[in-house]
């Protein structure tokens, strides 16, 4: 069974370039896929930054958590609950001042934890979300996609792959949306 996680991160709703091409993405994925599951994950909705008590909850052994340590952790564990069941992941991504939504690096922090999403070993970082296929739909206004002023693109890449997600796709929303 496919699993397909698809993430949205874009603040805008209507005339997103990247909602609407990561969407399809996905149902190109789940027709050639019957029987996938889908889980949606809008990042516009809000997520949790980075804070002290999550920092001192995330490096404290997990059977020494206290209740509040747990109870900060728990939207990152769901977040990394569906990247872990994920097959494919997809993610839509606009550029914003030539880099990515502050959601989206939000996301990031909260998916990217030692010892549960990545390891290190003697000869390195050791991503541990490994036989995963990620699309990264990525549009902007004014940054050509692929240009040396595309930090997003490569920005995404090496994190999908610090997680251990080596096969990433950039897709470029903005020539796929002059096909659709």
């Amino acid at each position: 069974m496919n699993n397909i996680l698809h993430i949205n991160s874009s603040g805008r709703y209507q005339n997103s370039l990247t909602r609407l091409q990561s969407g399809v993405v996905v149902e190109d994925l789940s027709e050639k896929y019957p029987g996938s599951s889908v889980i949606s994950r809008d990042l516009a909705l809000g997520i949790p930054f980075v804070d002290e008590q999550w920092i001192a909850a995330n490096f404290t052994d997990p059977d020494e958590r206290t209740e509040l340590q747990n109870s900060k952790l728990i939207q990152s564990d769901v977040l990394i609950n569906e990247l872990q069941i994920a097959t494919h992941i997809v993610i839509g991504v606009p550029i914003y001042n030539f880099g990515i939504p502050a959601t989206l690096k939000a996301w990031i922090d909260m998916v990217a934890r030692v010892g549960v999403t990545f390891k290190y070993t003697e000869s390195g970082v050791d991503g541990l979300l490994k036989n995963k296929k990620a699309y990264i739909v990525i549009a902007s206004g004014g940054v050509i996609i692929g240009s040396e002023l595309d930090f997003a693109s490569s920005h995404l890449t090496h994190v999908m792959g610090f997680l251990g997600i080596e096969d990433v796709s950039i897709v470029n929303a903005n020539i796929s949306s002059e096909n659709a």
